[in-house]
C-alpha cells in the first residue's frame, strides 16, 4: 500500500515509479518538490514532482535509517 498524501511532504526523500517505468516497476529516488495529487490517497500512489523535475507516483517514503 503506497503512503497517504498526509505522509508525503515537500523535502521528503521518496521512491517513485515514473509512468514509463510502470510495467517494470523500476523505482527512482529523489526529493519531493511538489505534490500533484489533491485527494488524500490514490491506489497507485500520490503523484509528485521531484526537485529533478521527474514526475511519478510515490511507492515509499525514505526515512533517515534507510527503512
Amino acid at each position: 500500500m503506497p503512503p497517504l498524501r498526509s505522509q508525503v511532504q515537500p523535502g521528503f526523500t521518496v521512491d517513485i515509479v515514473q509512468k514509463q517505468d510502470q510495467p517494470t516497476g523500476k523505482l527512482t529516488r529523489g526529493v519531493v518538490a511538489q505534490l500533484l495529487t489533491r485527494s488524500p490517497s490514490h491506489p497507485h500512489g500520490i503523484k509528485v514532482r521531484l526537485t529533478s523535475g521527474q514526475v511519478g507516483r510515490v511507492q515509499a517514503v525514505i526515512t533517515g535509517d534507510g527503512a
